[in-house]
């Protein structure tokens, strides 16, 4: 299934570093995002897009991930040329990925 069958997601950004949220609509599924939307897939996901590390913060009494990406505007708002500057179709994309119905 897609990731955006269980959980909806924002994003902000700071310089050349971007974050998104992945939130879960039905607490109950948190533990499942948990354990299949790690910091190394989301790495994978963009791989070619994000540089730098990416590192997972774990939200459980809001039902939220938050994950920061480093290195992954292409040098920030002011420096890149790319379409999407603030890294806003980053959520929309992160929802493609697929997970496991299962733990």
């Amino acid at each position: 299934m897609k990731l955006r069958e269980l959980a909806h997601s924002r994003t902000g950004d700071k310089g050349n570093t971007s974050n998104i949220s992945v939130i879960a609509y039905d607490p109950a599924n948190y533990e499942l995002l948990e354990k299949q939307v790690t910091a190394a897939r989301v790495k994978q996901f963009f791989d070619g897009v994000v540089l730098g590390d990416v590192v997972r913060y774990e939200l459980p009494n809001i039902g939220a991930l938050n994950f920061v990406m480093f290195q992954a505007l292409g040098g920030g708002v002011t420096r890149t040329l790319a379409l999407d500057i603030h890294g806003k179709s980053f959520s929309s994309a992160l929802m493609e990925m697929e997970i496991s119905e299962n733990l």
